[in-house]
C-alpha cells in the first residue's frame, strides 16, 4: 500500500512486503537469519466462522481473512513455507473445508502441528499440509456432521447432508494414511461418546490410526518444514 508524507506532500514509494497485513490478523512471518527463508505462521484457533458472525465472547478463526492470506503465501516469492498451528473446536463446514483446500493447493512446503485440539472440521485442517504433527496430549475428535438449529425431514436434506459429509472423509483420506471405510467406522462409533456418535484420538492414537503423520512439537515441525523447504530448493537448482 503506498502512504503519503503528510509533511511535505510527497508520494512514499510502496514498502517491501514485511508481514504487517498478516501480524495484524494475528499471524506471522518468521524469518531465519542466517538463511533468509521466509516461513509464515498461521494460527487456526477457536472456532471456524463461516458466514454467520459468531457471539462476541467466542475466539473465531474468520475464513475471509485467512483465505487471502494462504493466496499471499502461494504468491509471494519471498514466503518459503507455511506452518500451521491448529487448536480449534471445529465450526463452520464449508468454511473449514475451503481453508483446507486452499492450504493443500499451495505448492510450497506445508506442515500442520495440532496444539490441544483438532476437532471436527478440524481434522481435515489437520491433514491438510504435506506432513503433519500432533503432541502428545493433544485430542481429536473425528464425529459426523452436526447441523444447528431445526432441520425439515425431508429426503433431499439427508442427501445434502451426506454428501456434504463424504466431502469431508474423500478429503481427510486423500490427504493421509486412513482409509475411507476406517474413518467412517471411527466417525460413526457409537461405544465411546456417551452424548454423541464418534471417537476422540489423543496424541499417538491419531497417529496409529493414519490421520497425522508423526506425534512432535513445533522443535519436529519447523525443522521439517526447514528440511522440505531445502529439499525444494535443491531440487529447482
Amino acid at each position: 500500500m503506498c502512504s503519503e508524507n503528510k509533511d511535505n506532500g510527497e508520494k512514499r514509494e510502496p514498502e517491501k512486503y514485511d508481514g504487517k497485513l498478516i501480524k495484524d490478523l494475528g499471524q506471522y512471518v518468521l524469518k531465519s537469519k542466517t538463511d533468509g527463508k521466509g516461513i509464515v505462521l498461521l494460527n487456526i484457533a477457536g472456532e471456524i466462522e463461516g458466514h454467520e458472525s459468531l457471539g462476541g465472547n467466542s475466539k473465531v478463526s474468520k475464513y475471509e481473512l485467512i483465505l487471502p492470506l494462504l493466496a499471499l503465501v502461494q504468491s509471494d516469492e519471498n514466503i518459503d513455507g507455511l506452518l500451521v498451528l491448529l487448536n480449534t473446536v471445529g465450526g463452520d463446514v464449508e468454511a473449514g473445508l475451503a481453508i483446507a483446500e486452499m492450504i493443500a493447493s499451495i505448492d510450497k512446503p506445508k506442515v500442520c502441528l495440532v496444539l490441544g485440539g483438532g476437532h471436527s472440521i478440524g481434522v481435515p485442517l489437520a491433514v491438510s499440509g504435506d506432513v503433519t504433527y500432533i503432541v502428545p496430549t493433544a485430542t481429536m475428535v473425528v464425529h459426523p456432521i452436526r447441523i444447528n438449529g431445526t432441520v425439515l425431514g425431508v429426503r433431499q436434506n439427508y442427501e445434502y447432508i451426506e454428501r456434504m459429509q463424504d466431502r469431508i472423509i474423500s478429503f481427510t483420506a486423500s490427504h493421509s494414511r486412513i482409509k475411507e471405510n476406517e474413518l467412517r467406522d471411527i466417525m460413526f462409533n457409537t461405544t465411546e461418546l456417551t452424548k454423541d456418535i464418534g471417537s476422540v484420538l489423543i496424541g499417538e492414537q491419531a497417529v496409529k490410526k493414519g490421520i497425522i503423520d508423526n506425534v512432535g512439537g513445533i522443535n519436529c515441525a519447523m525443522n521439517c518444514l526447514y528440511d522440505l523447504i531445502n529439499k525444494k530448493k535443491n531440487s529447482t537448482i
